[in-house]
């Protein structure tokens, strides 16, 4: 693995509200695909593109991405939009890790339904200057770059087909329908011991 300073560091965000197994998925076709050495999951303290109705409270998202992804030394996650409040900006959270790893080359990984919204994110023009997007397939969403004034590095890269969605789960656990399979099974416990999306 190389050096620390030098590293490719893919950044996957979102809300995991709760994350399963499709996050894994992304995650782990990115860092192999794009050749990544390490993937941080990064828990958005409030969503900026979308609604924070029914959103867990953030220590018990953060605690289920630690269980998820415990085991593997090539997946971490860590807190800063979480200890910084508020909605959460790619931009802000890139610019940050940027500024404690100056050596480092950041890859954002997203699916191709975000690749349509890149123009709405804030200061995309600032984010595309210091990171690569790596792109995922999404079910049913061509991988088509968004018309942008300036230019942005994309990586197209191939990926398993997952069609899973934390509302999906959550609205199953609602009804007394089970989530088994969808997420890791330390998840699945922690989210029944925790009385989670009831």
């Amino acid at each position: 693995m190389r050096r620390a300073s030098s590293q490719k560091i893919g950044i996957l965000g979102g809300t995991f509200n709760p994350i399963h197994l499709g996050h894994l998925l992304i995650a782990q076709d990115a860092m192999e695909q794009a050749r990544l050495d390490r993937v941080i999951f990064i828990p958005a303290a409030k969503p900026a593109h979308k609604s924070a109705a029914g959103l867990a409270p953030a220590r018990h998202r953060l605690r289920m991405v630690k269980l998820a992804i415990r085991g593997n030394d090539r997946f971490t996650v860590d807190d800063i939009e979480i200890r910084r409040g508020g909605k959460s900006y790619a931009v802000d959270t890139v610019t940050e890790l940027k500024r404690r790893n100056p050596e480092a080359r950041f890859y954002f990984i997203i699916g191709s339904d975000s690749l349509r919204e890149l123009h709405l994110w804030k200061n995309i023009a600032r984010l595309a200057k210091i990171c690569t997007f790596v792109v995922l397939p999404r079910p049913g969403c061509k991988c088509k770059p968004p018309r942008l004034r300036q230019s942005i590095r994309l990586r197209l890269v191939r990926g398993r087909f997952c069609d899973i969605a934390s509302r999906d789960i959550r609205s199953r656990i609602a009804c007394g329908q089970s989530a088994r399979y969808l997420v890791p099974n330390a998840v699945l416990n922690y989210i029944e011991r925790k009385k989670l999306y009831l």
